[in-house]
């Protein structure tokens, strides 16, 4: 479930919503079924909150678009993956910190 600020991404949209977007893109492979992506969830809709405008905070259901996680060797959820330019610049696998987000984040951000 995503919040207002969360975009949910499919495998019809990615080219679109991740690839070609205009400011980076952190994206949030999960699956209903999984207790840590739940748990990763409040971190992500906050992080969306907190860098609205500067960033696009996506999620993307790996059993309803099997495709892209695919393309991306996605072997667990949750994967965080930073997009810049169209291009993945960074990764986080398996429950995270808003902490260790933020980290990957920084850098790769103009705010």
């Amino acid at each position: 479930m995503a919040s207002e600020n969360v975009q949910i991404v499919t495998d019809q949209t990615f080219e679109q919503e991740v690839l070609r977007s205009s400011v980076p893109v952190l994206l949030d492979f999960t699956a209903t079924w999984c207790g840590p992506c739940k748990a990763l969830a409040p971190i992500v809709d906050s992080l969306a909150q907190d860098y609205k405008g500067v960033l696009k905070v996506a999620k993307l259901d790996i059993d309803d678009s099997p495709n892209t996680p695919e393309r991306f060797g996605i072997r667990g959820v949750p994967t965080v993956m930073l997009f810049k330019n169209g291009q993945l610049v960074d990764q986080k696998v398996g429950l995270t910190s808003k902490a260790n987000l933020v980290q990957m984040l920084q850098g790769h951000l103009t705010v």
